[in-house]
């Protein structure tokens, strides 16, 4: 039917969006959670204005992909979203090394 569909990953691009004109915060903060929203939040507000990405060259690469004949299914852009997929990769890969004869003994013999 001639339709495409591509899941754009961005990185961080240097607009406002960290800040608290956009990003919005609880205001009670729970410890339990300071390993992984925590996290998360000191991340948002050490990038803010930080941020690697130029939102320009995203609109460019956005209206590239849109104008090309054969998208991708997947289009991550921004170093920063190029590097957290190869870590991905490189750990999906290592723990299924690990994991490697356990996953293949379940097969009929």
């Amino acid at each position: 039917m001639g339709t495409h569909v591509t899941v754009v990953e961005p990185g961080y691009f240097r607009t406002d969006f960290l800040d608290s004109s956009s990003l919005r915060q609880t205001l009670t903060q729970i410890s339990d959670y300071a390993q992984t929203v925590g996290k998360i939040r000191d991340v948002a507000t050490g990038r803010n204005h930080q941020q690697p990405g130029d939102p320009v060259k995203l609109a460019q690469a956005i209206l590239h992909l849109v104008n090309t004949d054969e998208p991708p299914l997947r289009l991550p852009l921004g170093t920063d979203t190029l590097q957290g997929i190869a870590e991905k990769n490189a750990y999906v890969e290592q723990e299924t090394a690990k994991w490697r004869t356990l996953a293949e003994s379940t097969n009929y013999e």
